[in-house]
């Protein structure tokens, strides 16, 4: 870390150093990593810092190394800034979110300071959940879409998720399922025009949640593409990124269930104004129609990808079918 960003972190904790304490992950395709550090004389012991640089190499690990990739990879940091900046202090226990100390950029470089999770009651991660840690998750992306529901993403994308159709030209144009590419816009379009719309977490994947002890309560990580969509978008990526395919058509309508019995209830306690039972409707039509949208984009993107199973392929049959 220069001296630039550690004066950061230093005014941001009342701290009178910081050391390096250990390397959480590398960010994706080279732009930087995540890191603790120890910082001594201050009220915080540690802090987590998100770090981005450009990366000295093309790094991507499937070779999307495009100006389309990058300059989408770039904003999304930008987004993250923005997120923790002006919309993260929204967020409450029921859809805990790390505090962000601190954000700056400079010489191409930006620096995100974060509440070190660990240390405030959410140090756990899962590469395979339980049913209910998994309905623990489904709980916290439902108070999040009620917190959100009806607001302006503004300094957000306008288009919430990773894998949006604006910003994949390159992997539309790879994808050979030809009725599905057909279809890719129609599908867009359909998410896009739900009259429910609100933030979506946008990579709600299982890595991204972090579990309390005894894995009753989560905080969630990585904010770079939040912005507006249909909560639907959240719930099926989601879903798809802990279950296995049997798995996913058996426990699909109790997760749906669940889902919808948290947000009917967060939305009242957050006394926002909506139509619930038109609301409830739209989103469980577009629930396949989400799940297609990111089928669309693994199959152009990795067309050898665990995600691709016979379940998603029929559901997304269905779906062109449809439309």
């Amino acid at each position: 870390m220069n001296n630039y960003f550690k004066e950061i972190v230093l005014q941001a904790t009342g701290a009178e150093d910081l050391i390096e304490a250990q390397k959480i992950k590398d960010l994706w395709s080279g732009y930087g990593a995540i890191m603790r550090y120890r910082l001594s004389k201050s009220s915080i012991e540690t802090v987590v810092v998100k770090h981005i640089r450009l990366p000295q190499k093309d790094a991507h690990p499937r070779g999307w190394n495009t100006d389309i990739s990058h300059e989408r990879k770039m904003k999304s940091y930008e987004v993250e800034t923005a997120w923790y900046r002006d919309w993260s202090a929204h967020c409450d226990e029921d859809c805990y979110v790390p505090e962000c100390l601190a954000s700056d950029s400079h010489d191409n470089e930006t620096l995100i300071v974060l509440e070190d999770l660990s240390r405030t009651g959410f140090g756990e991660l899962r590469t395979v959940a339980s049913l209910e840690e998994i309905k623990v998750c489904v709980r916290w992306l439902a108070h999040f879409h009620a917190t959100y529901m009806g607001q302006s993403p503004v300094s957000l994308w306008k288009n919430g998720t990773y894998w949006h159709l604006d910003t994949r030209p390159d992997e539309l144009e790879a994808l050979n399922d030809l009725p599905l590419k057909r279809a890719a816009t129609k599908i867009d379009r359909e998410l896009r025009n739900s009259p429910f719309q609100t933030f979506v977490h946008g990579d709600a994947k299982l890595s991204n949640f972090c579990f309390s002890s005894n894995g009753q309560k989560v905080a969630a990580v990585d904010f770079q593409y939040v912005g507006a969509g249909c909560g639907m978008k959240d719930l099926a990526y989601f879903i798809g990124s802990c279950l296995q395919e049997e798995d996913c058509e058996r426990l699909e309508e109790e997760l749906l269930d669940h889902y919808f019995g948290i947000l009917r209830a967060a939305l009242k306690a957050k006394n926002k104004s909506v139509n619930w039972r038109a609301l409830e409707k739209d989103w469980r039509s577009l629930f396949p129609i989400a799940w297609t949208d990111f089928h669309r984009f693994i199959k152009g993107w990795s067309p050898g990808h665990w995600k691709i199973n016979s379940y998603s392929e029929r559901l997304a049959c269905e779906v062109v079918a449809s439309l």
